[in-house]
């Protein structure tokens, strides 16, 4: 039998032995310490999921597994529990994403940039809201997640960071300073992303929305936070509307080649890059709204002017890009100018001059 094909009997005999030796006891017997990122639950008791598979592997293979031979981290010995019809929770909770920062700091910022207590309506009721948030899977979370003691403790985190504040902060992260600043510095544009987050998961249009595993988003560069970014990226790839905005340039004349850059991939790759073009919702949804998507406020990028535009806030158009992109082609070639005439001027080492 492979290591970690662990069966369900393996796993009860293992929770059986843990039960007799008691959890310190058992720990110590196969060299685990406690776990810190997922707990198995088995008939209302909690066990530490990787010394409990580690040692089912025993009563399968012959051999229990030491701790440093689960190669595939933490997330490798819940998986083999959870293919065994196991229960397995997160010891910890997730960090706070860039969503649910906003949120907690909008309510900072209406609170006169004071941190709230957790018997605070106010905490109360984000509390609830946040775990209806997709962000985080379900088993991620422990019975603890997001409960008001923790909005309340994110609430001061985020108000003694503020400029104005005198006295030592609270442990936060840098993710909590970076929103702070961006409130401090677009007030009205923050508050509008934090109504439309509230309102997407009170209606329910975000709190259904599965967020994609591909998107390779950053909490740290969507301007919008992971919920909007994503509903904004399912806009732009739209079948539908992409099909009849090449079909409109197309009629009135115009190429498919970027708006920003003007890499056309029909001229570079010919017919296999016939017809294609990605397509750029223009304006972010804090700003648009749940508006009626217009074919003016779409624009077809390559791939690569997509990404740059998508980096980090704020996003320029793909006017603005194309604008910083001729400005870059033009220092470079007034740089290799410079540089030409210079090499024109120079007197060659190998003259006769020289050797003088």
């Amino acid at each position: 039998m492979r290591k970690g094909a662990i069966t369900r009997v393996a796993v009860l005999k293992a929770i059986a032995e843990y039960d007799q030796l008691g959890r310190q006891e058992f720990l110590s017997k196969y060299g685990f310490s406690g776990a810190r990122s997922y707990l198995l639950l088995h008939e209302g008791r909690e066990y530490d999921s990787k010394a409990i598979a580690g040692v089912a592997h025993k009563w399968d293979v012959g051999r229990a597994l030491l701790p440093e031979e689960f190669s595939g981290g933490k997330d490798h010995a819940a998986a083999w529990l959870k293919r065994a019809g196991f229960e397995v929770k997160a010891a910890k909770n997730p960090d706070w994403a860039r969503d649910e920062i906003i949120l907690a700091c909008h309510l900072v910022m209406t609170n006169g940039w004071k941190g709230l207590d957790a018997s605070d309506p106010r905490v109360v009721e984000l509390s609830g809201l946040l775990q209806l948030m997709p962000i985080h899977a379900e088993t991620e979370r422990n019975e603890k997640f997001r409960n008001p003691n923790g909005v309340a403790r994110k609430t001061f985190d985020i108000a003694t960071r503020h400029p104005d504040y005198q006295g030592k902060p609270t442990n936060g992260s840098a993710l909590d300073v970076e929103v702070l600043h961006e409130f401090l510095a677009r007030p009205i544009e923050m508050a509008e992303v934090a109504r439309l987050i509230r309102q997407g998961i009170t209606v329910g249009d975000l709190q259904a929305l599965p967020l994609d595993d591909d998107e390779d988003l950053d909490d740290h560069s969507a301007p919008e936070g992971r919920l909007l970014m994503s509903q904004h990226r399912r806009r732009e790839r739209n079948k539908g509307l992409r099909k009849k905005k090449i079909a409109a340039v197309l009629r009135q004349g115009g190429s498919l080649a970027c708006e920003a850059c003007g890499f056309d991939f029909e001229k570079v790759y010919g017919d296999r890059g016939s017809g294609y073009i990605e397509c750029h919702h223009i304006v972010p949804l804090h700003e648009a709204g749940e508006s009626r998507t217009r074919l003016t406020d779409l624009a077809l990028i390559c791939a690569n002017c997509h990404r740059m535009i998508h980096r980090r806030a704020p996003w320029p158009t793909p006017a603005e890009l194309r604008a910083a992109i001729e400005d870059r082609r033009a220092s470079r070639l007034s740089g290799a100018h410079i540089v030409q005439q210079r090499g024109e001027t120079a007197v060659p080492s190998t003259s006769p001059e020289s050797g003088r």
